[in-house]
């Protein structure tokens, strides 16, 4: 089914693809839509606006994206399956906060909000890593078309505060971004970051429409985008291939072991350097629990092995088997860490 194709135009105009590159080209615009107005805000509103408060999450981030690329690109030294080296890099927000708030009080409120912006910075880093490194043969011509809209769409700001007049925009700068050769997520997050966060009218147009789409993004796009890329047959061939594949230990070590020693490692070292600090009441056991957690890599880990291993279906097989079975073991890995240590210091009558 998701080899049908679907063609999309008017006239002589049009575009032809099939229905699972729509899903990935189409519908995860609007994801990372989402994705660039929750960064717009952390940077206007949020986190990321007290350098001091962001720094370290932000070498965090940094750390869990450097350390997960070079153990992959040396667990796979020499082979074609080098172009994975994307795929350990990006932490899913949705299921890391997700696994935090299923363990409640155990997970502290600083360090959800630690995460909160590690992730955050973390999906700033892979849209710059799509855009560069798994970018198709660039067209000048559509990419300065796509400029000249993105021009048309600052200058609108100006006089024009309803979401519907940007519609007509938004399609037109996706369809120059996808001929262009950067991948047309990419405009998605273009719009997000051009989206005002306050207008003359004391309204908030960028925290509206992340409040009306996040939910589309979350219940509709990403089950439909996991249905159209995570499904693999499992059986004892793909498993026994799966144990023995680079691919698949590149991206396993990379996401459990990578991520936490990158988060780890770099926080710690910022702070000995005092450039920046824990928020306050934030504990070690809590930062080796969001080390832990920041392994868990789904959405945007299966669309980079999508992008990076599309014409190789054995290694984008054993990517996903990988990234699935990963995210279980940094969720259990998490779990473990700020669950024993927090009984232990219970026990102790320690805070």
């Amino acid at each position: 089914m998701w080899a049908t194709h679907l063609t999309v135009g008017l006239g002589d105009v049009s575009l032809r693809l099939d229905l699972q590159h729509w899903v990935n080209e189409a519908l995860m615009a609007l994801f990372f839509f989402v994705v660039g107005l929750e960064i717009k805000r952390e940077l206007v509103d949020g986190e990321l606006r007290d350098r001091r408060v962001a720094a370290l999450p932000a070498l965090a981030a940094l750390g869990g994206m450097v350390v997960p690329a070079l153990l992959y690109l040396a667990w796979t030294a020499g082979s074609s399956a080098q172009r994975g080296w994307g795929i350990p890099m990006a932490t899913d927000i949705a299921f890391a906060v997700g696994v935090l708030a299923l363990l409640g009080a155990r997970a502290s409120t600083p360090l959800k909000l630690f995460v909160l912006t590690l992730a955050v910075v973390d999906d700033i880093g892979a849209i710059v890593v799509i855009a560069i490194f798994y970018a198709r043969d660039f067209n000048v011509a559509w990419l300065a078309g796509a400029l000249g809209v993105v021009a048309i769409i600052v200058l609108l700001r100006r006089f024009a505060t309803r979401p519907i007049i940007y519609v007509l925009p938004a399609i037109v700068l996706w369809v120059c971004v996808h001929e262009s050769g950067v991948h047309p997520t990419i405009a998605g997050v273009a719009l997000g970051l051009l989206t005002p966060t306050h207008t003359s009218r004391a309204t908030r147009p960028a925290l509206q429409l992340e409040h009306r789409l996040d939910p589309v993004a979350s219940f509709m796009v990403v089950p439909l985008f996991a249905l159209a890329n995570a499904g693999i047959r499992v059986t004892a061939e793909s498993l026994h291939h799966a144990a023995t594949s680079a691919v698949a230990w590149g991206v396993l070590v990379g996401l459990v072991v990578g991520k936490f020693l990158g988060v780890f490692g770099a926080t710690t070292l910022g702070e000995r350097l005092h450039l920046g600090r824990l928020p306050d009441r934030m504990t070690r056991r809590d930062l080796a629990g969001g080390a832990a957690v920041a392994g868990i890599g789904f959405t945007v880990a299966l669309f980079v092995a999508s992008l990076a291993f599309d014409a190789n279906r054995q290694y984008l097989t054993d990517a996903k088997l990988a990234i699935l079975l990963a995210s279980v073991v940094a969720a259990l890995f998490a779990t473990v860490v700020l669950t024993t240590t927090a009984s232990r210091h219970d026990a102790s009558g320690k805070k």
